[in-house]
């Protein structure tokens, strides 16, 4: 029988994961205001503008994670065909991933998420608006969540849902929250998780 040596994917797993984590905080700490500007330019409800921005980062992080597996499945039928180690079939596709991450077709999944989001009930905009406007936020969140799914274990957000219960192990409240109120109205910003467990807070605005 073969050991199989782990790859390289799995030897940078450490350092990769900070790194994602720290671009996750970027993203959310410059990104995420920037597009607030550009929608503040035709929307002028603010929990509008928030509920858009979160439901970008939600359905950015869904057709990322879409095209991974895609991608994935590809790779791991082409690599089979002339695979013998010493790594596994599993580590050698998830190197070659990791590797060749340019490949990732970031503009389909960009396109998909504007789709997504033109048809979301919970979101309304101006005639004249289009949601291209964000799409360097929709993009760098397909980036990262898409290289979140090269981890061992991936990264992925939590599940938000309007009126759940606040948890202050999940979210920040916004400041124009209502500090005694106990539930959700709605999210600003998606809480980051790995296994079930809290990595990055989100943010979250809670009202009577």
């Amino acid at each position: 029988l073969r050991s199989c040596s782990p790859g390289r994917a799995r030897r940078t797993n450490a350092s990769r994961r900070a790194c994602l984590i720290t671009r996750f905080g970027d993203i959310y700490d410059h990104r995420r205001l920037d597009a607030e500007t550009f929608l503040k330019t035709s929307i002028s409800d603010m929990e509008m503008v928030h509920r858009i921005i979160y439901i970008a980062a939600v359905e950015s992080f869904h057709a990322a994670k879409m095209a991974y597996r895609q991608f994935k499945l590809r790779v791991t039928e082409t690599l089979s065909l002339g695979h013998t180690g010493p790594e596994s079939l599993e580590d050698t596709v998830l190197d070659y991933i990791v590797d060749h991450e340019d490949l990732y077709d970031v503009q389909a999944s960009v396109n998909e998420v504007i789709r997504s989001m033109n048809i979301n009930p919970k979101i309304s905009f101006p005639p004249e608006m289009d949601f291209i406007v964000i799409s360097t936020l929709i993009r760098e969140l397909c980036r990262v969540a898409f290289s979140m799914q090269t981890l061992v274990p991936p990264l992925d957000i939590a599940f938000g849902i309007d009126g759940e219960l606040f948890s202050e192990t999940k979210y920040h409240r916004s400041f124009d929250s209502d500090f005694t109120a106990a539930l959700v109205a709605y999210h600003v910003w998606p809480a980051l998780m790995e296994n079930d467990i809290v990595i990055v807070k989100g943010e979250a605005v809670t009202k009577r």
